[in-house]
């Protein structure tokens, strides 16, 4: 399952740190709409397994549990026990101050095929694409990246290899179910700004009340 690897969130609400520390449980986090239709276990939660690579660049499968989600952001947070297994979790950037032009790169499972990368630029900014539950992502990344079938949820980072958005959706040529090259990200300061509290309460302030 394709996703961003980020090691346990460890501060309060109120404040975003700059990155992330080390951790022996992961908060993983993709698309809700690769999870949503997950079969729930007799303990009443949603489990699945993801592919992680440890240090020594080997694939390794690990189960999860879904602890939030977001479906009005398409995000959802996993958490993956680590233990025993060095994980290297990936570097987090910044969307704020991104530019068109600029180059970034998609990461995921298109079609079966683990870890492909891809190449594109920064097409356009603060785009409106429907979520998963009929509100609107507002402030979304355009890229002409490609992104396809098994991309959801895989991280599109920047020249640096900094996380800059998560991957959720691409428009396709009507009747041919080809990617046409408008494709679209989730900013990560919107991702960096809800997981808190999915992990804390399993869904979002707006959400609870």
């Amino acid at each position: 399952m394709p996703g961003v690897p980020l090691a346990e969130w460890k501060g309060n609400l109120d404040h975003t740190p700059s990155r992330f520390q080390g951790a022996r449980v992961l908060s993983q986090v993709t698309n809700y709409h690769v999870i949503a239709k997950l079969s729930t276990d007799q303990s009443g939660l949603q489990r699945c397994k993801v592919s992680l690579v440890n240090a020594k660049g080997e694939s390794i499968a690990k189960e999860a549990k879904i602890v939030g989600v977001d479906p009005a952001y398409d995000l959802a947070v996993l958490k993956v026990d680590v233990e025993g297994d060095e994980v290297k979790p990936i570097s987090v950037g910044a969307s704020r101050g991104l530019r068109v032009g600029q180059s970034c790169f998609a990461i995921g499972n298109p079609y079966g095929f683990e870890n492909t990368l891809t190449t594109g630029v920064v097409s356009g900014l603060g785009r409106e694409i429907p979520a998963p539950n009929g509100a609107a992502i507002k402030g979304a990344i355009q890229t002409d990246a490609a992104i396809n079938a098994g991309n959801s949820g895989g991280p599109l980072i920047d020249s640096s290899g900094h996380v800059i958005g998560v991957n959720t959706a691409t428009f396709t040529r009507r009747g041919s179910g080809m990617s046409s090259g408008v494709n679209f990200a989730i900013p990560i300061d919107t991702v960096v700004r809800t997981i808190p509290y999915l992990i804390v309460y399993g869904t979002t302030y707006k959400d609870r009340y």
